[in-house]
């Protein structure tokens, strides 16, 4: 008998398999030596005499001379499939965390952001026990809201003011109008010494004031906002759907995470009562001075409470401007200063306090175009019996809450370009269209306050 180089390794059983091992069987026991895993490409190739044909045995060969073993792709195709394999593992780990770290910070933003509202739970309960009196919503989709500046003196916003008990007290209140199709935005200022019938409202100690005509903004220190919307309720048959209450401190760092808002000044302020001193001219204001802006009275202009609120108009305007045009809405880095400072300053009702509710709020008025957010004031004269108080001028005055009631557009422009404005702000009505629409005196989010 002869001895032999043993019969021809099975091609099954081939070097090339993948799940061949270097522990495989050893030369000489029926199966051929295999190469090492960390075989260069280039080196060389093994070839055995006793080979049928001596052909090449480490599968490298091609055509019908490479033999069995070269049906597999070879070890060098083996460790470079097993390398990708390992680096598609390793980035798919990456991006998995990065993703998940991703979204724990977006999380916890979110969480921190939502966690800054405050709810006002008791006004919701004063409401829902007066229903059957409050009127009820005619347009389905449009909504009003409530906006009140709170003009407490109590903790950080002692300084602005003397602190009788930390009591409440209503120094702005805007009834906001957004339209059915978010196409504009109307906001309706009522004067704080306007006279108003003022409803039986519960006090914070629960006892319950009696119906009164008196100034508006006692609605607010004797009953809270509850109080204070059954009284704008009462007043215009509008359906207030939701409200906000704003404080000093809030609004300040608002205008600071805008970085400042620009106004024009005709002539230079000096207010120590408003902490407030400025040049004539174009003037930046951060969130300080703009505070000491909108509060100023007897030291601009004629010192009514009127004139101050036409400022609180065009510096609201001038900050939804600024909001728009610095594309704050788009910009998530520019966009958490605002929200973070926002959300602090706000205390909403139920349907408005998480962070989803008012990101649906703010959606659905970034496409309202900054010349259609209107601001003007409610209709009002000097009041008969003390010329220190307003009071309502009717008809024009329920003609405009209809107009609002019913989602109706109105026009508002500059004072000095109302024919017949005496300052009462009675409409005018445009009939040039097919659909006569009132014009009021106010201003708009895109007017430029040094170019009138």
């Amino acid at each position: 008998m002869t001895e032999s180089a043993g019969t021809p390794a099975d091609p099954d059983d081939s070097a090339a398999g993948e799940d061949r091992t270097p522990d495989g069987p050893p030369e000489g026991e029926g199966g051929a030596k295999s190469a090492p895993e960390d075989t260069p490409k280039d080196a060389p190739r093994e070839t055995s005499a006793d080979a049928p044909g001596g052909e090449t045995r480490s599968g490298s060969g091609s055509g019908p001379s490479a033999g069995p073993s070269a049906k597999g792709p070879g070890p060098t195709l083996d460790i470079t499939v097993k390398r990708k394999r390992h680096w598609l593992r390793w980035t798919a780990l990456g991006v998995a965390f990065v993703v998940l770290a991703g979204a724990g910070v977006g999380w916890w933003l979110y969480r921190k952001l939502d966690g800054n509202i405050r709810t006002d739970t008791s006004a919701a309960a004063e409401l829902k026990a007066y229903e059957k009196e409050r009127p009820a919503s005619v347009v389905h989709d449009a909504e009003n809201i409530l906006l009140i500046g709170s003009d407490s003196r109590a903790g950080d916003n002692r300084k602005y003011g003397r602190d009788d008990g930390g009591s409440q007290r209503s120094d702005t209140t805007i009834l906001l109008h957004l339209a059915a199709d978010r196409k504009s935005a109307t906001a309706m200022s009522i004067p704080r010494d306007l006279m108003a019938n003022i409803p039986a409202c519960h006090k914070p100690d629960k006892t319950l004031s009696k119906p009164q005509f008196a100034q508006f903004n006692w609605a607010f220190e004797f009953g809270g906002t509850a109080c204070t919307i059954r009284t704008v309720e009462k007043m215009t048959g509008i359906r207030i759907d939701h409200h906000m209450v704003v404080d000093f401190n809030g609004f300040k760092d608002m205008v600071n995470a805008v970085k400042g808002v620009e106004i024009c000044l005709k002539e230079p302020i000096d207010d120590s009562a408003a902490h407030l001193k400025l040049p004539a001219g174009r003037q930046k204001l951060n969130g300080e001075q703009a505070l000491g802006y909108v509060r100023a009275r007897k030291s601009i202009g004629n010192g009514s409470d009127t004139e101050r609120m036409d400022r609180q108009q065009q510096f609201l305007g001038a900050l939804v401007n600024k909001v728009q045009s610095n594309g704050v809405l788009l910009n998530p880095t520019r966009l958490y200063p605002v929200l973070d400072a926002a959300t602090k300053a706000l205390t909403t009702d139920p349907g408005l306090d998480s962070l989803k509710d008012l990101y649906d709020l703010v959606r659905g008025m970034r496409n309202v175009p900054t010349d259609k957010v209107q601001f003007l004031t409610v209709p009002r004269q000097s009041y008969h019996l003390d010329i220190n108080r307003d009071e309502l001028v009717q008809p024009a005055a329920d003609k405009l809450f209809k107009r609002l009631r019913d989602d109706k557009p109105v026009t508002v422009v500059p004072a000095d370009e109302l024919k017949g404005d005496d300052g009462k702000n009675t409409d005018v009505t445009d009939d040039s269209g097919p659909t006569p629409t009132p014009t009021y005196s106010g201003n708009n989010a895109a007017t430029d306050l040094c170019k009138r």
